[in-house]
């Protein structure tokens, strides 16, 4: 039931009665437990709270299971975002506010999923709670840092989640498991209630097994909340109306240069495939990626450094040694490197703008290649011998920098492990993004159930 259903399938199943909320939701926990011994996705489950969400259960998610990063405030339990010091926290004593909106649209929340510590990785191999598992291949990562969720999903215990997208948190997880994963423009979605990692790049969005579901997560979850300053979302018009329209060709191309400078054969086919389908131009290059993607390195390393810097004098050691040295980094750095990758913004944003004044959709992969095995330091980047965890993020990292939406959608090779293709528009454009990706799978070319 879970494993071939997404959430808009689900909800409609259960509202003509052909299967029960409770139900649902216990067939959920029990493939969750399950799936948790195989694959380590989850840090807290909650089936009091499911069981009670479930017989309350009504509005257009009524009786769909789901999970959250362990980033997001659930309350009753501690935010622990993937560390042990946290773990001394008090319990979240209210819930974040896209868990309020899913809540009030009738979903069910399981519980908390595993992470990066602090949201600062690729690979979710955390040293503290574990690594967690690739559901395509247990002997590899599941990226990250929202890794647990993006396997819940994957694996098929859930049809959707929520994850965080600093540098690419939600796309490189969903590129090596083989899903949708979503990074809205930059404060379209509220982050109030979840733990801050870098907050000038700080996203939120959700995982789904289909463009649907994504449309009708972005209906829920959109809108402006007072509890967040850095929420500049409207009452943009809903997204799912819009999949019944015709698609109609959009101006696409395929960026060049940096964005193909490390990607694998099957990442290049994959966006050959996309590219194809959209009658895309290219390989057409945007001048400055290098340093973009610097200037996002540099951000996140001074900015969470400093967010951490009382923790990181006092008890430098209760940190996880894969985290602790690129927060000491950091926290060394010049104040002038800061201010440099911060102006650095405006120029690139310059540039991706004289992009879009000739394109609507821009075709890069998600993740220049495939998941590497879990403890495997170095992989080959087209030649180029680079450590994996550092690196997947390698195209994900220049979009962040200046809060365009993207996508990864799930193209699978024939016989291989995954990969995604990232689908970038001008800012609030994720109507376009999901309407590309509904397109794509109409015409056969995306793999993203269990």
């Amino acid at each position: 039931m879970i494993a071939d259903n997404d959430a808009v399938k689900m909800a409609a199943l259960i509202q003509d009665q052909v299967c029960s909320a409770s139900g649902v939701v216990e067939e959920s926990l029990l493939q969750t437990q399950r799936d948790h011994g195989v694959y380590n996705l989850t840090t807290n489950l909650l089936p009091d709270r499911a069981r009670q969400e479930a017989r309350l259960a009504a509005g257009p998610l009524a009786g769909v299971p789901y999970l959250v990063k362990n980033l997001f405030d659930v309350a009753g339990i501690v935010t622990l975002a993937g560390s042990q010091i946290d773990a001394e926290n008090p319990p979240a004593t209210s819930d974040a506010t896209l868990v309020q909106r899913l809540q009030a649209a009738g979903a069910c929340l399981l519980g908390t999923t595993n992470m990066d510590e602090y949201a600062y990785g690729f690979s979710t191999e955390n040293t503290t709670y574990g690594a967690t598992r690739n559901p395509r291949n247990p002997a590899c990562i599941a990226g990250g840092s929202s890794g647990g969720s993006a396997a819940a999903v994957a694996s098929g215990c859930v049809p959707f989640s929520l994850g965080s997208d600093t540098n690419g948190s939600i796309r490189v997880p969903a590129s090596l498991c083989g899903i949708y994963g979503l990074k809205p423009t930059y404060g379209r979605l509220s982050r109030a209630g979840t733990r801050p990692f870098v907050a000038s790049l700080d996203h939120v969005g959700p995982f789904a097994r289909s463009a649907r579901d994504l449309a009708l997560l972005m209906d829920v979850l959109d809108g402006p909340d007072a509890e967040d300053p850095v929420c500049t979302s409207v009452r943009y018009p809903k997204i799912s109306p819009q999949l019944s329209e015709p698609w109609t060709p959009v101006r696409a191309a395929i960026l060049g240069g940096y964005f193909q400078r490390w990607s694998s054969p099957e990442a290049d086919a994959a966006v050959e495939k996309a590219g194809r389908a959209f009658q895309a131009v290219g390989p057409v290059e945007i001048a400055g990626v290098d340093q973009a993607r610097s200037a996002a390195y540099l951000i996140t390393a001074m900015e969470s450094a400093n967010l951490h810097l009382s923790n990181l004098k006092k008890r430098p050691l209760d940190f996880d040694p894969l985290v602790r040295d690129r927060f000491l980094a950091g926290a060394l750095m010049p104040a002038t490197h800061y201010l440099q990758a911060q102006r650095y913004r405006s120029v690139f944003k310059k540039e991706m703008q004289r992009a879009f004044e000739e394109f609507d959709l821009l075709i890069v992969p998600a993740t220049p290649i495939s998941a590497p095995e879990i403890g495997q330091k170095f992989a080959d980047f087209k030649g180029q011998k680079l450590i994996a965890r550092h690196c997947l993020g390698l195209y994900t990292q220049p979009i962040s920098l200046v809060g365009l939406p993207a996508l990864s959608v799930p193209i699978i090779p024939e016989g291989k492990m995954p990969l995604g293709v990232m689908l970038i528009g001008r800012p609030h454009s994720e109507a376009l993004l999901i309407r590309a990706a509904l397109y794509l799978e109409k015409l056969g070319l995306v793999t993203a159930h269990a």
